[in-house]
């Protein structure tokens, strides 16, 4: 399965190589409540055609007219932002007065077309680039990344006494994009939920990583486009895993694996920690950690059961159930809390 950025990026490289006039548009900020988040693309060209989102409907329309009647980024990029006032949110559909900062970007020479290109073959390896663009130039680099960044737009957007923000008179703005897959997920083991997960979160657009050291075990891998590490996973979640993009989950069913690595897990910054069993052998798991000098602060980090209690029972059913979990809290749901209050 692609992902959204490939195709939005895609779509436009073969639109520009074709002779359209084309436009990148990408969400740099929002304010208040926004439909799309930050990062969101756009790709359009000037016979109407749209690939991607960045509100859900509105703000695309009006933005596709106005570049057709030539209104904006005719030349260079422009910074657009849509919801300065109530009346504007709400004529747009962004709720709660919400606004988005969009910058555009009139696609067209060799240069442009050539660092697209090197994007979409990196996201098409499941490997992370960055995208650098001087808005009052339009020139347009890339730089391989070894992770995801998040998208900075840097310099000053002047404002008026109000304090309102007068894009037109933007100057010395420089985007940085990372594109590539967001968050990293590392799996403590090689075993048949590890697979059904591994397969599931690459199409959520994880970068996934599998930690197991029986070399037998590992040699059988058999979902492609996924990090193999044999080693044993307190070392590897040391590498690979220390940092808030990453969750890290322990499937194993065996202690001597599963709990070295999240012995080590639980003192990372890995924004989930999890690990599959019952309620009974989590119970357990976390006394045998509690003689691991970790601290009960520490513990209380460990989700485990690993997964939304779904009555999942099959392995696909648990990789369905922790990757409903995962989603639940990137996003600040309640849903896990809302589960457990009914179970």
């Amino acid at each position: 399965m692609e992902n959204a950025d490939h195709q939005v990026l895609t779509k436009l490289t073969d639109w520009v190589e074709d002779g359209e006039l084309s436009w990148l548009c990408t969400v740099v900020k929002t304010w208040g409540s926004s439909p799309r988040p930050i990062g969101s693309l756009l790709s359009c060209n000037n016979r109407g055609h749209t690939c991607g989102s960045l509100s859900g409907g509105c703000v695309e329309e009006d933005l596709l007219e106005r570049l057709q009647n030539g209104e904006l980024a005719q030349e260079k990029p422009e910074l657009m932002i849509y919801g300065k006032t109530k009346e504007e949110s709400d004529r747009f559909g962004l709720p709660c007065g919400g606004q988005l900062h969009i910058v555009i970007e009139p696609i067209r020479t060799k240069q442009q077309i050539a660092t697209l290109r090197q994007i979409v073959n990196r996201l098409e390896q499941r490997l992370c680039i960055s995208r650098t663009v001087e808005l009052d130039t339009g020139v347009m680099t890339a730089e391989d990344k070894d992770r995801y960044r998040n998208l900075e737009l840097i310099g000053e957007i002047p404002t008026d006494e109000f304090g309102e923000p007068l894009e037109k008179d933007a100057k010395n703005l420089t985007l940085v994009h990372t594109y590539g897959p967001r968050h990293q997920l590392f799996l403590i083991g090689a075993g048949q939920v590890s697979i059904y997960l591994a397969e599931m979160a690459k199409a959520l657009d994880y970068h996934v990583v599998v930690c197991d050291p029986r070399e037998q075990v590992i040699e059988q891998w058999p979902v492609e486009g996924v990090q193999l590490v044999c080693d044993m996973p307190d070392d590897a979640v040391r590498e690979h895993a220390n940092d808030n993009f990453s969750a890290i989950i322990a499937l194993t069913h065996d202690p001597r694996i599963d709990d070295m690595g999240l012995m080590e897990a639980l003192k990372t910054n890995a924004f989930f920690i999890g690990a599959m069993g019952s309620t009974r052998t989590s119970a357990k798991r976390r006394e045998r950690l509690l003689q691991l000098d970790l601290t009960p602060a520490e513990i209380d980090r460990l989700h485990a059961p690993v997964g939304l209690p779904i009555g999942s029972k099959t392995p696909a059913e648990i990789a369905i159930a922790i990757l409903a979990q995962l989603t639940a809290l990137r996003n600040e749901a309640s849903v896990e809390a809302d589960f457990r209050a009914t179970a």
